[in-house]
């Protein structure tokens, strides 16, 4: 199945290149791996053509040039794909068009100064824990959540998944039960999710009127 995320890079024009990983997700480790020296997370630390990529990227080159790019040598493996998934895009666009809250596991944004700030997705979509709820949209539909980090460890990350995934148990009766209607118990989870991620991590909740309720992208 793998740990999937979306890594997006900062360009010079303060638009975005997208790219995808298959196991960036995994313990958020990726956050660490992805530097000056090896952009795209390989074991390559003097990854020259990576350097030179990514710069092309940020300077404005196409994903349909990359494949030209990238033809006829043989080069490490990487964790982020090279190849970005799309170019151009804000970070509005991103969270409310490409990413995936319930199959990305994490969302890395990356500045151009190699800041890499990680993101934890939860899934508002309630199809598998409540009998009345038979779908759940999954692209824009949930939260991004920051994790506290000691020794370049994460902290309380899976308490925290833990603490979502009993929250959305209980919704999901309450909405069985006749208690929430669907618009109500959105609200109440995003309300008791704010409460417990607190002031110590970011959180971002995209809604209809405007892809943020708070904060802002762009914080370590």
């Amino acid at each position: 199945m793998g740990h999937r995320a979306l890594v997006a890079y900062e360009r010079t024009d303060g638009q975005y290149t997208l790219h995808y990983s298959h196991w960036g997700a995994a313990n958020l480790k990726l956050k660490h791996r992805i530097s000056a020296e090896s952009p795209f997370g390989g074991e390559d630390t003097d990854s020259k053509w990576a350097k030179q990529l990514l710069a092309e990227l940020a300077d404005g080159l196409e994903a349909d040039a990359v494949d030209g790019y990238l033809a006829g040598e043989d080069r490490p493996p990487t964790v982020v794909e090279p190849k970005p998934r799309a170019t151009g895009l804000s970070l509005d666009e991103i969270v409310a068009d490409h990413l995936d809250y319930l199959h990305h596991e994490a969302f890395y944004v990356v500045s151009t100064t190699f800041e890499v700030t990680a993101y934890r997705t939860l899934w508002f979509g309630l199809q598998y824990d409540s009998e009345t709820v038979e779908q759940g949209e999954t692209v824009g539909n949930g939260a991004l959540a920051t994790v506290r980090w000691y020794d370049g460890e994460p902290v309380g990350d899976g308490h925290l998944q833990g603490q979502f995934a009993a929250l959305k148990d209980v919704v999901g009766d309450m909405l069985d039960k006749g208690v929430f209607t669907p618009s109500t118990a959105r609200q109440y989870l995003k309300r008791k999710l704010a409460e417990r991620v607190g002031d110590r991590q970011e959180l971002l909740i995209p809604t209809e009127e405007s892809p943020f309720e708070t904060a802002s992208f762009g914080k370590p």
